[in-house]
């Protein structure tokens, strides 16, 4: 199994960007999918998730600026992030629940800068 994430890049302040992150192998199910960003010197943290019926969680700080969407039958998770700052710098990183039929485990992707700068 692989998550491969996508869609990072150097903004300016208040631009958007959208990132993906697409599950592959021998996939029976996915259950929570994540977002999770790590600044420099700073500890990973859970940004946004969602269940496989489209419940979300946000944390604070991206609340009605950023939006975690899924395509099931594509088996990838999406982050819409509008009205990026500065401190919105980090590396993004997926994270999905994998159900294979015969082991299930949490996966990570391998992360994608996501630059704020003037």
């Amino acid at each position: 199994v692989q998550l491969q994430a996508s869609g990072g890049g150097l903004v300016q302040p208040g631009e958007s960007l959208r990132l993906s992150c697409a599950a592959s192998g021998s996939i029976v199910s996915i259950g929570l999918m994540g977002w999770y960003r790590q600044a420099s010197g700073k500890q990973r943290e859970l940004v946004a998730q969602i269940t496989s019926i489209g419940n979300t969680d946000y944390t604070d700080s991206v609340k009605g600026r950023f939006t975690i969407s899924r395509d099931n039958a594509k088996n990838t998770v999406y982050l819409q992030m509008n009205s990026l700052k500065p401190e919105d710098t980090a590396v993004y990183y997926c994270n999905a629940d994998i159900i294979m039929e015969y082991s299930s485990g949490f996966y990570w992707g391998q992360g994608t800068q996501v630059t704020v700068s003037s």
